[in-house]
């Protein structure tokens, strides 16, 4: 198996904004030239899909390929119809063993954290797709292991290759918008499932599933057509980690850096519909508050999310928090990032933070980022 050193590989392996993986040929330069990188993929359906398509595009070797959907399986298979096929992880790295460089996966939530243990602890270099893992103590562990092992570790989050997210970061850092009081973020998600209690009966489990190996290390429970497979896990606190855990990651990427967040002090939820015991609310407001850091004051962080639609709004910042926002775009868009500054705010519009504006306080009106004078200040 090649020697990949962490350093290299974190350098060259960035996310493109289509979701690439951009490291792979630049790895694969850095080795002897005649190597490659032998991938094998836990998880080939939904963003499964186009990881492994990515790391082959990028010159990685698919060697093994894993799902407990055999239509997902075998529609990957013919396209990589060297790989070896298996329906359990376990199995797949067990067999293929030392021939392994390095393992995407790409599943439901409860899983990435098992997967990425067992696949480390082996020694082999893991892209996992957000969120890392579903629990603290899963986190903390593939830390410990990564460090032990030296391992090269991504986690599926394009946006960080935006260069307008990067740009955003260096404007607030410099100052641009003074120093950070309060951040909004707010997702239309869920787009799936939720908010709702556990179907009752059960449905006859399809001749494709591997039903168990689906659970994998939840609790047991029975199959229900659509309930659960495919995409509808991500509502259920036994499988996903439902609008939070889905989109923060992406929303909350840029100003978690640009303002050094590091761990809350207060988490508090101040709000939310009907609390059920197996899924996440419809919609929710969570206060995050956190201390001092690095030269930078105390900041209260509000997380609203929730689809909406006709007949339902969801929970937003209050209308006199986002009334220039719905003044520059006409409506409030269906996610954002604000943050406030005692010299202003600068505003994100999408979920990855590519693009911003700012707003001095001597300014009525919004300016595209790049175009405002103060931005334009601020070396690249």
């Amino acid at each position: 198996m090649s020697s990949i050193h962490r350093r290299k590989f974190l350098q060259q392996a960035g996310l493109g904004a289509g979701g690439a993986l951009l490291g792979f040929p630049a790895i694969v330069r850095g080795q002897n030239l005649n190597s490659r990188i032998n991938i094998a993929c836990i998880g080939v359906g939904g963003k499964g899909d186009s990881d492994v398509n990515d790391a082959a595009k990028c010159g990685g070797t698919i060697v093994g390929l894993c799902d407990v959907d055999r239509r997902f399986l075998d529609k990957k298979g013919e396209k990589f119809p060297e790989a070896k096929k298996f329906a359990d992880y376990r199995k797949m790295l067990s067999e293929l063993g030392s021939s392994i460089d390095a393992v995407t996966i790409s599943g439901p939530d409860h899983m990435h954290g098992p997967a990425a243990m067992l696949a480390m602890g082996m020694g082999k270099h893991i892209y996992c797709q957000k969120p890392l893992t579903q629990t603290v103590f899963e986190a903390r562990e593939l830390k410990r292991i990564a460090a032990e092992k030296k391992l090269a570790t991504q986690m599926g989050n394009q946006g960080s290759a935006h260069d307008g997210l990067r740009r955003a970061v260096e404007v607030i850092q410099a100052g641009v918008i003074g120093a950070p009081q309060e951040l909004h973020v707010w997702s239309n998600r869920p787009i799936w499932p939720q908010g709702m209690d556990r179907p009752k009966g059960s449905s006859p489990v399809p001749d494709y599933l591997d039903w168990n190996l689906w659970l994998g290390t939840a609790a047991d429970r029975p199959y229900v057509e659509k309930a659960y497979h495919d995409f509808a896990w991500r509502g259920w606190s036994d499988f996903g980690t439902g609008a939070l855990g889905d989109m923060a990651c992406h929303t909350v990427n840029m100003p978690f850096r640009a303002l050094k967040l590091g761990y809350p002090t207060v988490v508090e939820c101040e709000m939310a519909s009907r609390i059920y015991s197996e899924t996440y609310p419809l919609t929710s407001r969570i206060r995050f508050e956190f201390p001092e850091r690095d030269g930078l004051p105390p900041l209260k962080f509000w997380w609203y999310d929730g689809a909406p639609d006709k007949e339902f709004k969801p929970l937003r910042p209050y209308p006199n928090i986002v009334k220039d926002v719905v003044a520059m775009k006409g409506s409030l868009p269906a996610s954002g990032c604000l943050i406030i500054g005692d010299k202003g705010i600068l505003f994100s519009p999408d979920d990855y933070g590519s693009q911003f504006f700012i707003q001095l306080k001597d300014e009525k009106t919004f300016t595209k980022g790049d175009d405002h004078e103060a931005v334009k200040a601020v070396p690249q």
